[in-house]
């Protein structure tokens, strides 16, 4: 049974995942298995994972793996890229990517304060629209 889609998939969670090269695998494996039917993402997020991911030529794997385990994945409408341009710009000195942007406007939207991202600088820098932090896993 599928629960409420409460936590925010990031692209570095995704992408270790699937590198069992990459240092944080062992640990979003782990946590893999405890939040993936909780967890939402953004196209833009997918667009980066298979773009990182693609280097190695699996490409297609990202996706593959939110379709197999059925996570969701939002997409943004005019408004949500507008407020995604207002975030980028007010974290430009980070700087923030589109993706973490997109993220960040679904958590406004939805009113998401969880996020599963290895970007700890980023997440825990950014702030929603109701200006709290984020809660960021892993935990440290």
């Amino acid at each position: 049974m599928v629960g409420p889609r409460d936590i925010l998939l990031d692209t570095g969670p995704l992408v270790a995942v699937l590198d069992s090269a990459d240092q944080g695998h062992r640990d979003c494996v782990e946590l893999w298995h405890e939040l993936a039917d909780r967890c939402l993402t953004t196209e833009a997020v997918v667009t980066e994972a298979t773009h990182l991911v693609g280097r190695a030529g699996s490409a297609s794997l990202p996706l593959e793996l939110l379709l197999a385990t059925r996570i969701p994945v939002v997409s943004l409408e005019r408004a949500g890229h507008e407020h995604a341009v207002r975030l980028m710009r007010r974290y430009a000195e980070l700087p923030m990517d589109y993706a973490d942007a997109s993220l960040i406007v679904v958590a406004d939207a939805l009113q998401l304060e969880t996020v599963f991202t290895l970007d700890r600088k980023g997440f825990e820098t950014y702030r929603r629209g109701n200006r709290s932090a984020f809660i960021v896993l892993p935990k440290r």
